[in-house]
């Protein structure tokens, strides 16, 4: 039974709904009769969690009504809501069934009073995106040491004034080229791609800056232009844009290479600060140096081993001379070596090599002893291992199964040839075969007992 069908006639009988049930039935009543409708209010405790959901409530002067806006729809909206923000949401009227509260589940975001140019802005940006315009892989990293860095904005914006501060405290020594632009009002989209093309074509800066400060979605509306967009993919040279506050998105923001969330921080990335290139030139000044002086304390100790060897000619000279003439002494004295020396050592020689002369006649003799013996080891080794196998074979017959077949003894195996050891093994009506010391014979099992004990069996 339905809430709907109850009616208090029939209260005595009535089906008894669960706290679920009941909730489950008003959330499917106000899904299925409320369509998805346009609701206008001010946000207020607006919180967006880690998973990327948005939760905020909306509210006029005399009501308000929780609402979610889950994270594949928050992608799309193009702006961050804040407090006190007027906005108008299309969503689904639904219920929070584990606490029942009535909810709004917002498909889609746009400012209040603007819902035109929100749609516009969508339109455009669904289409660029399309296109690829948005690609991650299409984006430049901007130069991290510029020759010099371009900005295109308007000369009375206070933007200007940010990135200028910000360029001179981070990169005093590169050069600041400014594009001027207006950056709102009619004629502003056309002035701004004029001013990227001029930049491009003179090529003298390598990062741009596309900068304008805060403002209303009006105020912003130059760089949610088509042919701005066109014009800031279409540049050859890398562009940072910074427009309006860090929750304010454009269409030049998707476009660009590098997202800003406001001027002064586009000036930030725009180029490394001058004291950290400092550093790092110091640092590797530093290390040229230290390998230089390894280099040449390496060079100099080489030098003075090398120096250390070499001598001069008269040097070289006179030792060769010495050593020529201690060469011409020591053959002199050996040519001089007394006759009576060389016969005594030859006589020396002589007798240890008598010494060591071997006498035939001894071996000989201990030969002649060892082929008498010879035939008499032999016959004796021949005795003993016939001996050992005349012992082998006796052992062998007398453990054999021959021996036990002849004393009554007989083998029984089953129609597989396998031995049979014990009688559970068999059952009756098995054929068995009985090998004895003469013959075979098989026989049929008719009655089985193990141990005295009659098994029972199955036929």
């Amino acid at each position: 039974m339905s809430a709907a069908s109850w009616t208090p006639q029939d209260a005595p009988t009535r089906e008894i709904l669960t706290i679920t049930q009941l909730n489950r039935t008003v959330s499917n009543l106000l899904e299925r009769h409320i369509p998805l409708v346009w609701v206008r209010g001010e946000v207020s405790n607006f919180t967006a969690a880690a998973s990327g959901h948005w939760y905020f409530t909306l509210k006029d002067s005399g009501a308000a009504v929780r609402t979610v806006m889950f994270r594949g729809r928050a992608g799309l909206v193009g702006f961050v809501p804040r407090e006190g923000d007027q906005v108008e949401v299309r969503a689904r009227v639904s219920l929070y069934e584990p606490r029942g509260d009535y909810q709004l589940q917002a498909e889609s975001m746009r400012r209040a009073g603007q819902g035109g140019m929100f749609e516009a802005f969508m339109r455009l940006k669904a289409k660029l995106e399309a296109e690829g315009l948005f690609a991650p892989d299409r984006k430049r990293v901007p130069l991290a040491l510029p020759r010099a860095i371009g900005v295109v904005t308007s000369l009375r914006a206070a933007a200007l004034h940010d990135v200028i501060t910000a360029l001179a405290r981070r990169v005093p020594h590169l050069p600041v080229i400014v594009y001027p632009a207006p950056v709102q009002g009619d004629d502003a989209p056309a002035k701004l791609v004029a001013a990227i093309d001029l930049a491009n074509r003179r090529a003298e800066v390598d990062t741009l800056l596309l900068v304008r400060g805060g403002g209303s979605i009006e105020d912003l509306w130059a760089f949610n232009n088509e042919a701005v967009a066109r014009a800031v993919a279409n540049s050859q040279i890398p562009v940072v844009c910074g427009v309006g506050h860090e929750t304010d998105f454009t269409i030049a923001d998707f476009v660009a290479d590098v997202r800003a969330p406001t001027p002064t921080a586009a000036a930030e990335l725009a180029a490394m600060p001058r004291d950290q290139w400092m550093a790092r030139v110091e640092r590797a000044a530093q290390a040229l140096m230290r390998s230089q002086q390894r280099r040449l304390d390496q060079a100099t100790q080489r030098l003075d081993r090398v120096a250390g060897r070499m001598l001069s000619p008269r040097d070289r000279l006179s030792r060769q001379r010495e050593r020529l003439q201690a060469t011409v002494h020591r053959l002199i004295a050996a040519w001089r070596m007394p006759q009576q020396a060389r016969g005594a050592r030859l006589a020396m020689l002589q007798q240890r090599l008598r010494y060591r002369v071997p006498t035939t006649s001894r071996l000989r003799d201990r030969l002649s002893d060892a082929v008498r013996r010879l035939p008499a080891a032999q016959r004796r080794r021949i005795d003993t291992l016939r001996a050992q196998l005349a012992s082998h074979r006796a052992a062998l017959q007398a453990l054999g199964p021959d021996q036990t077949l002849a004393r009554g003894y007989a083998i029984v195996t089953d129609q597989d040839g396998n031995i049979l050891r014990q009688a559970a093994h068999l059952r009756v009506g098995d054929t068995v075969t009985l090998g004895f010391a003469q013959g075979q014979a098989q026989a049929s099992v008719t009655q089985v007992s193990a141990d005295g004990q009659s098994v029972p069996v199955q036929e």
